[in-house]
């Protein structure tokens, strides 16, 4: 029983998935390549927060409509005010005060 080898695309894609992280930027790559590389992402489980971002910021319609029928969603961290002068302000202050 033989079995063809895998096509030098497919091992390319593998290896783009496997340092995926490491990418600043997807924008380069072809659509019907960027379209294999984010259903592969999908399945293999490495979907996350960033990765998400870098394939929402290529602009693909095919991966942002995916995206959408897929209900995927960035996850929207709040960020609260850490600054030491507005913690120690009457703002802050008045802002928890009950009356």
């Amino acid at each position: 029983m033989s079995t063809d080898p895998p096509s030098l695309l497919s091992l390319t894609i593998d290896s783009a998935l496997l340092h995926i992280s490491r990418f600043p930027d997807l924008s380069t790559i072809p659509d019907h390549l960027l379209l294999e590389l984010f259903l592969r992402t999908l399945s293999a489980g490495k979907l996350n927060e960033k990765n998400l971002k870098l394939f929402i910021a290529t602009d693909s319609e095919e991966i942002l409509s995916l995206i959408q029928k897929l209900n995927i969603q960035p996850v929207l961290t709040p960020v609260l005010p850490t600054s030491k002068s507005f913690l120690n302000s009457d703002a802050l202050i008045s802002w928890f005060s009950f009356e």
